[in-house]
């Protein structure tokens, strides 16, 4: 039998039910909670009502069929039939991430288009599929960052059914899946937390508005509605992990920390069901104490996406120095983060003006992920152009070989693996004017502080801003895409192959660069990259063992290795 629904509702003095030809009162439970009479059939259709007001969908709603402003619906989560009891969870220092968009990555724009995908992600090699934020949000398209019930898969990709069915069938065929979460803010359209009780606070400002009240009063049931929401994706969806949302905009006085506890009750659930799961973190603030075991003052959190690797990768190849890439330009930054993760570890950013980051000393290289593209280094930019429309297909293959062979956990973005030419730009799908309006207003005005031109963005809005973002399955075969393809292919083979790439170990971590000249070599264990960065051939000489990728027609000459510009040479 299904427990009674109930809801913390504080602010409330009555709360009713709200069914489609009835009304229940619910009794106070005690702490701000009221409970209904008794349990639904899964399948109720459902609101509660505060107060006598308009009737409002269930904060923690594990189905919102209609959209965020429809009625919930109740679910049986015990009901599916999962076929995946004896996966083990994720090895996270043996992964290669594969970041996707469900309304994009395939033409259904579904749950099962992923799946229609799995084959091609095997080819590819990828070991985990990592979900942009599939929650409910406001109409058909977003990224999903604006995204209001937070228990609820969305409707349009398949509801909570479809995305269960994607990953079972990912443990069937051998891959994770970890899930994009938001917890430092909602969207604007369908949020009624506040109506509820004290979600939010003015004691502190996001990018996005009012920040999530962590440490303030009534701030403990705040704290259980988002770790509850955690643990459920993992329990419940069998998810392999969550990678968290811009934690720098996630403030918390406490003595222990939203994240130290979350990381704490992911770690139970972890003793109570034997599978492995992953907590990953998105950081602004280059802070070890994310990644550092709790007993000795940190989070306790498994990784930490590393964009001072991205920034310096990204602008020595392109040569950019457009807002924050003005901190970054030189092989110096590329084999500082190769060798300690973090470019600033409290070293001066004329970017910020002050001194930025701690040193991460004494951390495996395993804690951090490293990549050439994701959805914010794509999306953020004014057209949502990628790397490969920026620049030439032999310095996207030096980027990939860079990211393929770092200590780092490599996290691919979808298209990327064959240069996929369609962008990724930011859209959405408001329903409300006023907010579609200011979603306009607001990306302008994001990308004129960033140092982009506003007036190359897209409008967010138009539908055929979303359609470009579509994936182009079709590119596979053709050239260049194929060429790009067998790269990447070939490069998460041989990592897969090679034990010292997934070593984790910075001590390991061999670089020499000539800043002037250009060129760098990087060493991890038998495997020998040299790169040509430069304007002018260089001649160094040849190391031991096979040359099995070059690109950029490197060569090996009377026992040198000649490097053009642009070219790549790796030796096994």
């Amino acid at each position: 039998m299904a427990d009674p629904l109930r809801v913390w509702a504080p602010r409330a003095r009555q709360v009713d039910l709200q069914l489609a030809d009835e009304r229940l009162s619910m009794r106070p439970a005690g702490g701000g909670w009221f409970e209904a009479p008794g349990p639904l059939a899964a399948g109720t259709d459902y609101r509660f009502r505060l107060d006598r007001a308009e009737p409002l969908p269930d904060p923690r709603s594990p189905w919102q069929p209609e959209g965020p402003q429809g009625p919930s619906r109740t679910l049986d989560h015990a009901a599916f039939p999962w076929s995946d009891g004896r996966w083990p969870g994720l090895r996270l220092a043996d992964a290669v991430i594969y970041e996707l968009h469900v309304g994009t990555f395939s033409p259904t724009g579904t749950f099962a288009g992923v799946v229609g995908g799995i084959d091609h992600l095997l080819q590819l090699g990828v070991t985990a599929v990592e979900l942009m934020p599939v929650n409910e949000f406001s109409g058909r398209r977003n990224w999903g960052y604006d995204g209001v019930d937070l228990y609820a898969p969305h409707h349009a990709y398949g509801g909570p059914d479809g995305l269960k069915a994607l990953v079972d069938a990912l443990h069937g065929r051998g891959l994770a899946a970890i899930l994009d979460v938001v917890y430092n803010h909602l969207g604007p359209i369908g949020n009624y937390l506040d109506r509820y009780g004290p979600y939010f606070t003015d004691r502190y400002r996001t990018p996005w508005g009012s920040a999530v009240n962590l440490d303030g009063p009534d701030s403990d049931e705040v704290r259980a509605f988002f770790i509850d929401n955690a643990l459920m994706w993992l329990r419940d969806y069998h998810l392999d992990g969550v990678r968290l949302d811009a934690v720098h905009a996630i403030v918390d006085t406490s003595a222990t920390h939203f994240l130290e506890e979350l990381r704490a009750r992911v770690a139970a659930l972890e003793r109570e069901d034997g599978r492995r799961r992953v907590v990953i973190a998105e950081s602004d603030l280059n802070d070890p104490r994310l990644v550092r075991e709790a007993s000795i003052g940190g989070f306790g959190l498994d990784a930490q996406w590393s964009d001072d690797f991205h920034h310096a990768l990204h602008a020595l190849l392109t040569g950019e120095r457009t807002g924050y890439y003005q901190d970054f330009g030189r092989l110096e930054d590329l084999a500082r983060a190769f060798r300690q993760g973090y470019v600033f570890d409290g070293r001066y950013s004329a970017f910020r003006r002050r001194r930025h980051g701690r040193s991460p000393a004494g951390l495996p290289a395993s804690c951090f992920c490293g990549y050439l593209q994701n959805h914010d280094q794509v999306g953020n930019r004014a057209d949502g152009s990628r790397i490969s429309s920026l620049i030439g297909a032999d310095r996207v293959k030096i980027g990939a070989a860079l990211v393929l062979t770092a200590p780092f956990i490599p996290v691919l973005f979808m298209g990327e693996e064959w240069g996929a030419s369609t962008p990724f730009p930011f859209f959405t799908d408001h329903q409300d004017p006023e907010v579609a309006k200011a979603a306009r207003r607001g990306r302008l005005a994001e990308l004129a502080s960033g140092g982009w031109d506003p007036a190359a963005a897209p409008d967010p809005q138009d539908p055929a801003t979303f359609a470009r973002a579509r994936l182009r399955w079709e590119e596979l075969d053709l050239p260049p895409h194929s060429e790009v393809l067998r790269w990447y292919r070939a490069l998460i083979h041989l990592r897969h192959r090679i034990p010292a790439l997934r070593d984790g170990r910075f001590d390991q971590v061999e670089v020499r660069y000539d800043e002037d000249a250009g060129w760098l070599t990087l060493r991890r264990g038998p495997v020998f990259l040299a790169c040509n960065l430069g304007d002018r051939e260089h001649r160094l000489q040849a190391p031991s063992g096979t040359m099995v990728l070059a690109c950029g027609g490197a060569e090996v000459e009377s026992g040198r290795l000649v490097l053009p510009p642009d070219a790549l040479a790796l030796f096994a």
